[in-house]
């Protein structure tokens, strides 16, 4: 595919709405996970710590 001008790139053929929400969706999943990932380590940690201590 050849774009004639950055316009046409943007517009994706007339299917920029899902192209360009695919890639933020994707773009927002690889964002949240890794934080997500690292407050369920967090927790983990936290309750063999009270299991220790109790």
């Amino acid at each position: 595919m050849s774009w004639a001008s950055p316009s046409d790139f943007f517009a994706m053929g007339g299917y920029a709405v899902y192209v360009w929400g695919a890639y933020a969706v994707t773009a927002a999943c690889m964002l949240i996970d890794p934080i997500l990932a690292a407050r369920r380590h967090r927790r983990a940690l936290q309750d063999v710590d009270d299991e220790v201590l109790s």
